[in-house]
């Protein structure tokens, strides 16, 4: 009986390792039930790009599009150039993204622009306005005429590369939209009442500039345009800015969607379809897809959990209050005037998370104690806490939480919101200090996988766990 009994807690013990061994993530519990870290597997950093795997929640909804990453394995787009594109210049555009922010608010100026239905978009990785940003495919025009634009919840008016190229056109994968071969194009009188807020005028015609802040520019006709998002979903007359002189950090992609706050952003054009809603997914490899969401009936999770929104001075960005983060069960020093001064901001565009610099080090300090059992290296581009995962297996990173206002806490619980890989022997944290003036900013690697949620209309902003899957 004895032997019976040794022999089915081996079987136990076993059963324990293999479960601890090939499970992702196993969140581990201290004694009071809270989940303060979890384990992961080293190689789930470093996903397959050798397949395409499509999320299961966009492919199934009726409206949805085929989504991919710019540079991944279901990209139409991506080439052996494309692939040679690093994680140092990722890194740089990012930097020139947070630079635009800074100058755009510094300047009150949204864009430089002077000028209970749902459909469902794909979002796709890429690399444009400055960082490593996602992108959908739309058509334009009639007969339609497909593009790839970065969407970007921190601009307003919505813009694509117009021949006959005037001025100059920077190169894109996809032919450049004509306007002269669409049916449904109008150009916007210089007596129309959305012309204004310094926009000029040509033959009297609308034109719109929008100057960036690393120096990236559009300018052109700002017009009228029948967008098709789905089969099923056809905007007529779409305010749009049709750019015939365009330079900057854009690369393959057509333009910009615009998802901003503002009243020519396409939630506000098209509000009383969708309601001013609109939620996303961003996938959590260059492997896999995501979606972009119009309309409360896309929603695809019941989990969500809300925070207020809040205006952030004259730009189109989205305002969040953060009033606490925690590494494991370690809750940071945060008090009322730590982000007071130039507040928060959660970003589709900004890769990594920028915090103020007194927040980021005591981040810093209590994440490198949680880790102290691993192997530290050098530090890299923006990155100075990184460590070497070389022939280990399994990893336990601390939890780190996020709490905003209203008492939503969101948790990074996927390795992929907590760390940066650029080889096994060089994994990053995945945030950053930076100075004062400028305002916190929840980046894009931090929102992967989950489902967030604008709701506009009501003044709220929503987060739920496994929004692609």
């Amino acid at each position: 009986m004895s032997v019976m009994k040794n022999f089915l807690n081996v079987i136990l013990i076993l059963c324990v390792c293999l479960n601890w061994c090939f499970t992702e993530g196993v969140a581990e519990k201290k004694e009071s039930g809270k989940v303060d870290s979890y384990t992961f597997q080293v190689s789930s950093l470093f996903p397959s790009s050798s397949s395409c795997v499509l999320s299961s929640k966009a492919s199934n909804t009726k409206s949805s599009l085929r989504v991919v990453h710019m540079h991944g394995a279901c990209s139409h787009l991506s080439s052996n150039k494309d692939a040679s594109l690093d994680h140092e210049e990722i890194l740089r555009h990012d930097q020139a993204r947070v630079e635009s922010i800074r100058s755009k608010l510094s300047k009150n100026n949204a864009d430089g622009v002077s000028m209970t239905k749902s459909t469902k978009l794909p979002a796709k990785s890429g690399i444009t306005l400055g960082s490593g940003n996602y992108i959908v495919t739309i058509g334009i025009g009639t007969p339609k005429h497909d593009i790839s634009l970065a969407f970007d919840t921190g601009s307003d008016l919505t813009w694509t590369q117009c021949k006959p190229c005037l001025g100059s056109c920077y190169s894109q994968k996809e032919p450049i939209f004509n306007p002269s071969s669409s049916s449904s194009y109008h150009n916007v009188s210089c007596s129309s009442p959305v012309c204004k807020n310094g926009t000029t005028c040509l033959d009297s015609n609308c034109v719109y500039g929008i100057v960036y802040g690393d120096n990236s520019f559009t300018r052109g006709f700002f017009a009228k345009e029948r967008f098709t998002l789905t089969n099923s979903d056809v905007l007529d007359n779409v305010y749009f800015g049709c750019g015939e002189y365009n330079q900057g950090l854009f690369f393959r992609t057509a333009g910009i969607l615009g998802l901003g706050r503002g009243k020519l952003s396409l939630p506000s054009q098209t509000a009383t379809t969708y309601n001013n809603i609109f939620s996303y997914c961003l996938p959590s490899s260059a492997s896999n897809t995501g979606h972009l969401t119009f309309g409360s009936a896309g929603i695809v999770s019941k989990s969500v959990k809300f925070t207020p929104v809040y205006s952030f001075r004259s730009s189109p960005h989205y305002g969040i209050k953060i009033v606490g983060i925690s590494v494991g069960d370690k809750e940071l020093e945060i008090t009322p005037a730590s982000f007071s001064t130039n507040g928060a901001i959660i970003d589709s565009g900004t890769v990594i998370t920028r915090l103020p610099t007194k927040v980021y080090a005591e981040l810093r300090t209590v994440f490198k104690e949680k880790m102290s059992r691993y192997k530290a290296t050098s530090g890299r581009g923006i990155f100075d806490t990184c460590y070497d995962f070389t022939g280990l297996d399994t990893m336990r990173i601390p939890k780190i939480a996020f709490s905003l206002g209203g008492g939503t806490v969101v948790e990074l619980d996927k390795i992929g919101m907590v760390l940066y890989p650029f080889t096994r022997s060089q994994v990053c944290l995945a945030f950053a200090g930076d100075d004062d003036h400028i305002p916190a900013i929840f980046g894009n690697v931090q929102q992967k996988t989950m489902e967030i949620v604008y709701d506009v209309a009501g003044g709220r902003l929503g987060f739920a766990p496994n929004g692609c899957s």
